[in-house]
């Protein structure tokens, strides 16, 4: 059971490779952060969309969807593509900020003290719920610019990292009042039982899953604009979590995350590289801040985020 939990993340935001004949475009396209965002917030929708799962979607015309979605995942580091379907998180909200590392630590990268850059964020749920009546699996995945420069083209391809809550999902009322984990809890709930067949019929198509699903690394921000030379030095665990609970009585948890009137929505940063007593060394040092949202279809069906490979090679200090 907690295989098939895993799968659902490793299928809709981390990915997993599957060894076949699947061709994909392997030319990555360079845009800059307003490319991508102006086609992000390109026509935004009035009325939330209800995305469903559906086996439909798992194969189509014969074709093996399950499979080229996880290779593309892995390999493709385009951050827009033509439409597509995410398959366990089919409903988000996307954001434009800036990421703020203020604090002195270690690491290296855009980790260390005093980066700024622009960021672009998806905020969503798995499967299909998005009311506070129902378990939901909270999710974040962030795509970093080595940049402040809207305009600017970069040599590096933008730095993705993938945050959950809990994979079993959650009874919690607020997305801002949860923190979100690149090592998440796992807890075999109803939401899960209830889509059991849909979950083991995803796990049969990833049979080759991408190593330890459990824990999804952050190498790809560590090792942001560093020369190949440099020591590189990368936090073994992260986590963000709202600076403030929106309670605005919202029901779906994009009603909630909406930014609105002027307002910012503040993630603070936290890292870890060791366990003392049990508990993760969590430091604080940074913060996300949005100053923009939009729900559209090209948030739900183009904007990519590509997922690094595991790794077993890292230096966590």
């Amino acid at each position: 059971m907690k295989f098939l939990l895993l799968t659902i993340i490793t299928l809709s935001i981390i990915g997993c490779a599957n060894e076949n004949n699947i061709k994909l475009d392997n030319h990555t396209k360079k845009l800059s952060f307003n490319n991508i965002w102006n086609t992000v917030s390109d026509k935004p929708l009035k009325k939330l969309p209800q995305n469903n799962i559906s086996f439909n979607k798992l194969y189509k015309n014969h074709e093996d969807i399950i499979s080229k979605d996880a290779k593309r995942t892995l390999e493709d580091k385009n951050d827009i593509l033509k439409s597509f379907d995410k398959l366990a998180h089919p409903n988000g909200i996307c954001f434009k900020g800036i990421w703020h590392i203020q604090e002195k630590n270690i690491y290296s990268g855009y980790f260390k003290q005093n980066t700024k850059a622009l960021i672009i964020a998806r905020a969503s749920t798995a499967l299909s719920n998005t009311k506070n009546t129902d378990l939901r699996a909270f999710g974040f995945a962030g795509k970093i610019f080595p940049t402040t420069n809207p305009n600017k083209i970069n040599k590096s391809t933008s730095a993705n990292f993938f945050l959950i809550e809990d994979l079993g999902g959650t009874n919690a009322k607020y997305f801002t009042a949860v923190e979100l984990s690149n090592e998440p809890k796992i807890s075999l709930t109803s939401a899960v039982l209830k889509n059991l067949l849909y979950t083991i019929k995803v796990t049969h198509s990833f049979n080759n899953a991408d190593k330890n699903p459990t824990i999804r690394q952050l190498y790809e921000v560590s090792n942001l604009e560093e020369n190949n030379n440099n020591y590189i030095i990368t936090p073994k665990w992260m986590k963000i979590k709202a600076n403030t609970i929106n309670k605005n009585n919202a029901i779906d948890f994009r009603e909630e995350l909406k930014i609105q009137n002027g307002e910012k929505l503040v993630f603070n940063i936290s890292v870890a590289n060791t366990i003392i007593k049990k508990n993760k060394n969590w430091k604080e040092i940074g913060t996300i801040t949005f100053d923009t949202s939009v729900i559209s279809n090209a948030c739900d069906h183009n904007l990519h985020f590509h997922h690094p490979k595991n790794r077993d090679d890292l230096n966590y200090k």
